[in-house]
């Protein structure tokens, strides 16, 4: 087994349990560690061997852009779409970070981490 990690995603989205929030938009950040068999890749250094970087950063993108009013919802979501389109991914975790929530006091980012094996 072998892990891929993107870390560091960057968006700006209209997500939050306010409606002001879903119309004025705010910066989320993404980090996702997904495992999977990275054998034959590493022996063929073939592309089709693993899991294309840019496929699943579009499938977060996509997901992103989805407006949720929890982080829950969209890691949720993110997991349920990598599973759907790499059928060879075994276990995801990922981190859904808002900048600068709306919680009444100074706080640089809030973090949902969610982490979920295939047919948990």
């Amino acid at each position: 087994m072998g892990k891929i990690t993107l870390e560091g995603l960057e968006f700006f989205a209209f997500h939050g349990y306010y409606d002001e929030e879903q119309k004025i938009g705010n910066k989320y950040g993404v980090d996702i560690t997904i495992e999977t068999s990275l054998k034959k890749a590493g022996t063929d250094d073939k592309l089709s061997e693993t899991i294309d970087y840019e496929e699943l950063y579009k499938i977060i993108r996509e997901e992103m852009n989805k407006p949720s009013r929890l982080l829950e919802n969209i890691a949720g979501r993110i997991m349920n779409a990598v599973f759907a389109n790499f059928p060879l991914v075994t276990f995801i975790e990922i981190s859904i970070s808002k900048f600068n929530p709306p919680i009444g006091g100074i706080c640089k980012r809030a973090i949902v981490t969610l982490s979920s094996a295939r047919n948990d």
